[in-house]
C-alpha cells in the first residue's frame, strides 16, 4: 500500500539549531548513507566533539554562504514506514527571508524553531507572518536547546503562551498549532520521547509529522486548470495511421489540475473568453481516467471545437473565478531593488504572462507590531498591499480560497528576475498604526 506524502518546511532564526534538527531527523530515520555518517563522525572527532555534529549533514548551505553564493531553498527527501516526506529547508538569515516564501508556498505544515534561551525574536515574528500570509495549514513551534535551560518547564510554558497569542493574532486556529520542546543536539523529543521532560505529554516531532492529517485543500476547491499546451497531430500525413487511427482529428488541452476534480461529463467554462462546454475525456499517457484531482497532469478533450490556447483556463461552470484587469493584492517583495511606484512589470499567473502596472503601496505590514503602516515603496523582504492593473483580464480567486489561482509572480522585463510573489486579496486582517 503506498504511503502518503507530507510536504513541510522549516524556518527559524540563524543559530537556532535548524541544521542540527534537520540532521537529527535524517540521522534517526536512517535517511543518510553509511559513508555520510562516517564522514560526519570523523569530522566531529577532528573538532574535538564527543557526539556527532549532525548539522554537518546539511551544512551545504553554510558552505555556500561562506563562498558568497546565493542561498536557495534545499529540498530533502526521507521516509518512515508510515509516511514519506519532502522537506523544504530554508535559511535563517534575515536577508534570506524571501526564501521562506519559496519553501513554504507548497507546504502543508511548517516547523518554526526558536532558541529556548532567546524565546520569540523579531525573525520568529517575521517568519510566522509569512507563514500566515501563505496560508500554511499547520504550524509546529519547536522550542530547541531545552538542555541549555535545564529543561525549565516554566520558561518553556512562557514561550509557548507568547507564541500562542502571536499565532492567534495572525489567524491560525488553536488546533492548528503544536508546541514541542526539544533538543536537536541530544535528541530530546525529536524522534524519541525524553525522560527529562516528564511534564510534557505531547507527541515527539517525528510522531507529530507522521500522524498529522494530510489535507490538501486544493482537492476540495472548485475545478481550475490553466492550459499549458494544445495537443494536435501536425497533419494527417505526419500522423502514423496505425497509431492515431480515428484520432487524426484529436484536439486535447494539456495542463496540471490546479484545484478541484474534473470528470467526463462535467460542464466547464473557458476563461477569459467565457464560453461553456462539456468535458468528454480526461486522458493521460497511461490511458483515460474517470476523474483527475489537483496535482495531476492530464489532457482534457471537450465536446465543442473552441479556440483555446496556452494561458487560457478551464474552470468549473458552477463556481467561476473573478475575471478582472485590476487586482488588489499583498506582495512579498523579493527583489534587491525596491519597488518603483507605477513600474511596468510582467505578471505571471498560471500559464499566462501579461504586462502590468504596479501602483504605489497602500501600506506595509510591520512584522514587529503586526500593524499596517504607511509606505512609499517596498524593499527586500517587505510585505505590503498594492493595486495592480494588467493588460489582459485574468481569472483570479482570493488566495485564501485557492492558492494556485490566487497567487502570481512579478517579473523584471529586462532581466527576467522575479521581483515579488503576489497574493490576491488581503490574507491577513491587521490594524492600522
Amino acid at each position: 500500500m503506498p504511503r502518503d506524502l507530507l510536504r513541510f518546511a522549516t524556518a527559524g532564526s540563524v543559530d537556532d539549531g535548524k541544521s542540527t534538527l534537520v540532521g537529527r531527523l535524517l540521522y534517526d530515520t536512517k535517511s543518510v548513507l553509511a559513508d555520510q555518517i562516517e564522514a560526519v563522525q570523523r569530522a566531529s572527532v577532528d573538532k574535538g566533539l564527543s557526539t556527532p555534529d549532525l548539522s554537518l549533514l546539511v551544512d551545504g548551505l553554510r558552505a555556500e554562504r561562506e563562498q558568497g553564493i546565493t542561498i536557495d531553498v534545499a529540498y530533502r527527501y526521507f521516509g518512515t514506514p508510515t509516511r514519506e516526506f519532502v522537506l523544504a529547508d530554508t535559511p535563517g538569515h534575515v536577508q534570506y527571508t524571501r526564501n521562506t516564501v519559496t519553501g513554504a508556498s507548497t507546504a502543508e505544515l511548517a516547523v518554526l524553531l526558536v532558541d529556548a534561551r532567546n524565546g520569540i525574536v523579531e525573525q520568529t515574528r517575521r517568519h510566522a507572518t509569512v507563514l500566515a500570509l501563505l496560508k500554511v495549514p499547520r504550524l509546529v513551534l519547536a522550542i530547541n536547546k531545552i538542555d541549555l535551560v535545564e529543561y525549565d518547564e516554566g520558561l518553556l510554558r512562557a514561550i509557548e503562551k507568547e507564541f500562542t497569542g502571536l499565532a492567534k493574532s495572525l489567524g491560525f486556529p488553536e488546533d492548528a498549532v503544536q508546541t514541542i520542546p526539544l533538543s536537536a543536539l541530544v535528541g530530546d523529543n525529536v524522534v524519541e520521547r525524553s525522560a527529562r521532560t516528564p511534564w510534557y505529554d505531547g507527541p515527539t516531532l517525528l510522531g507529530h509529522l507522521e500522524s498529522v492529517p494530510v489535507v490538501v485543500p486544493e482537492v476540495t476547491a472548485p475545478f481550475r486548470m490553466p492550459v499549458q499546451y494544445v495537443i494536435r497531430p501536425r497533419s494527417s500525413a505526419d500522423a502514423d495511421a496505425s497509431r492515431w487511427g480515428e484520432l487524426h482529428d484529436y484536439r486535447g488541452y494539456a495542463g496540471q489540475v490546479a484545484s478541484g476534480v474534473v470528470r467526463p461529463g462535467d460542464q466547464v467554462v473557458v476563461l477569459p473568453e467565457g464560453r461553456t462546454t462539456t468535458v468528454t475525456h480526461v486522458d493521460t499517457a497511461d490511458g483515460p481516467l474517470e476523474s483527475a484531482a489537483a496535482g495531476l497532469s492530464v489532457t482534457i478533450r471537450l465536446a465543442d471545437d473552441i479556440d483555446l490556447s496556452r494561458g487560457d483556463m478551464l474552470v468549473a461552470a458552477d463556481a467561476q473565478p473573478t475575471v478582472t484587469s485590476e487586482i488588489d493584492a499583498t506582495l512579498c517583495w523579493l527583489g534587491d531593488k525596491p519597488l518603483r511606484p507605477n513600474a511596468r512589470l510582467l505578471l505571471k499567473h498560471g500559464t499566462r504572462t501579461t504586462q502590468a502596472i504596479v501602483g504605489a503601496p497602500d501600506c506595509r505590514i510591520d512584522t514587529d507590531t503586526l500593524t499596517e503602516v504607511d509606505a512609499e515603496t517596498l524593499s527586500l523582504n517587505d510585505i505590503g498591499r498594492v493595486t495592480i492593473r494588467t493588460a489582459d483580464p485574468l481569472p483570479v480567486d482570493e488566495y485564501a480560497d485557492i492558492r494556485a489561482t490566487g497567487s502570481f509572480l512579478l517579473i523584471d522585463p529586462p532581466t527576467g528576475n522575479t521581483l515579488a510573489a503576489g497574493l490576491v486579496g488581503t490574507p491577513l486582517s491587521l490594524t492600522t498604526a
